[in-house]
């Protein structure tokens, strides 16, 4: 059985060479500078789900707990699920159109 500081040790070790060890000078994490979300680093990040993805996501989610409430017959869960679904469209919706704002600069 290893030993259990020794195990701590070498993923300490492990972790400390993907962080501070790597090849591209960009990529290297400071221990000085902690990881900001700046400019430069909005360009480098492209964003990987399209809108249609994450609304869609969000459309199954809810469907499937106003699905659950409506089988068990629970009224006032499935108007509140309405009204978190409808709220949380329209969040979702504000932040892409900033996402794709960001992304046209």
């Amino acid at each position: 059985m290893n030993d259990p500081i020794s195990s701590k040790r070498l993923m300490i070790g492990a972790a400390r060479r993907f962080l501070f060890e790597r090849d591209d000078p960009e990529e290297t994490v400071r221990e000085e500078e902690p990881p900001r979300l700046t400019p430069r680093a909005i360009e480098r990040t492209r964003m990987s789900r399209t809108r249609d993805r994450i609304l869609i996501n969000l459309d199954e989610m809810y469907r499937d707990a106003f699905e659950r409430a409506k089988a068990s017959g629970d009224d006032a869960q499935m108007v509140s699920l309405d009204f978190a679904y409808r709220r949380e469209q329209l969040y979702f919706e504000i932040l892409l159109d900033i996402r794709d704002a960001m992304e046209r600069r």
